[in-house]
């Protein structure tokens, strides 16, 4: 099988919901999903965050879960992020958090999920820290994008909410700047989700050449942004450009996902660099899991061979 249509059946898989009822309930669902979750539980995440903050390496908490059906369903999820940002200031974590917009309402109403979002980034200001809005597939891009710009334009939430943009959407670098003119924090990845070639690049070639176009704006823009990836041409290149123009090595940060290149993180981090993790948990993993395995189709036979250990 080829790679491409492995990652097209990982995709097809991630929405499979007979599938993913079984795997999100079973032992060895939960034994595979460890790999790149941190537990089930917040109390699970809080001691990954502190475990990476003694290696010097901040992170980005996810409760995972998207696609909510009911505003009830919502605040639930929205709970989960207040208590976070409590625990958070309260053991004095280098931390901040992910959210998603349909895991706050989107689909059912965009004035829930503002108002929930909000009031987040209310409790992310009043405790001195930072809501990023992760982005979903391409039918919510410019949703996303309208409202982290509104929240961001309300008293006091500047430089509290971001959000985050995929280089393989020909769409990018449009976004890239609308975004920097309101000097609102992007964190860059290349996209993980199964997007036609009508809006999205569909050579890897096309998808690196726009990430390290984008970068270089990012990187020269005064606003603290997070360039997330674990492609290791691509870190060389972009610490190359930071060398050369002699950017603060502290001025932006590296994201890379829990539980991938773990090596690279220590040496990032221990290089000066900025460099933070982002760390999901919750029962909901299995559409992440799957988009995980499907970016990197190797990972299928590093969990296979650690599951007949």
């Amino acid at each position: 099988m080829s790679m491409n249509l492995l990652r097209s059946a990982l995709i097809a898989l991630s929405q499979n919901k007979p599938l993913r009822s079984f795997a999100e309930q079973s032992r060895m669902g939960q034994k595979m999903s460890g790999r790149f979750i941190a537990g089930m539980r917040v109390s699970d995440a809080l001691r990954v965050a502190e475990t990476l903050n003694r290696e010097g390496i901040p992170v980005s908490l996810d409760s995972l879960g998207e696609n909510v059906s009911t505003e009830e369903e919502a605040r639930r999820a929205a709970d989960i992020y207040h208590q976070l940002l409590d625990e958070i200031q309260q053991r004095g974590l280098q931390a901040n958090v992910s959210a998603k917009l349909t895991q706050m309402g989107m689909n059912i109403s965009p004035g829930i999920a503002r108002q929930i979002t909000s009031e987040l980034v209310d409790h992310a200001a009043a405790t001195d820290n930072f809501l990023r809005v992760d982005m979903e597939g391409s039918e919510l891009t410019q949703a996303t994008i309208d409202m982290t710009r509104e929240i961001h334009a309300m008293p006091n939430h500047a430089g509290r909410i971001g959000t985050v943009l995929q280089s393989y959407l020909y769409r990018c670098e449009e976004d890239v700047n609308l975004l920097l003119a309101d000097r609102i924090r992007i964190r860059l990845c290349k996209g993980a989700y199964k997007e036609p070639p009508t809006l999205a690049f569909p050579d890897k070639v096309d998808v690196d050449a726009n990430y390290l176009k984008l970068t270089k704006i990012l990187l020269t823009s005064g606003v603290y942004h997070g360039l997330a990836t674990h492609d290791e041409a691509i870190i060389r290149e972009i610490r190359k450009f930071v060398e050369q123009e002699g950017i603060d090595k502290r001025s932006f940060e590296f994201q890379m996902l829990y539980g991938v290149r773990r090596d690279l993180q220590t040496s990032l981090a221990k290089q000066g660099y900025g460099m933070r993790v982002y760390v999901p948990f919750g029962t909901e993993w299995y559409p992440y899991f799957m988009r995980r395995l499907a970016e990197r189709p190797a990972n299928v036979l590093f969990i296979a061979k650690n599951l007949l250990k």
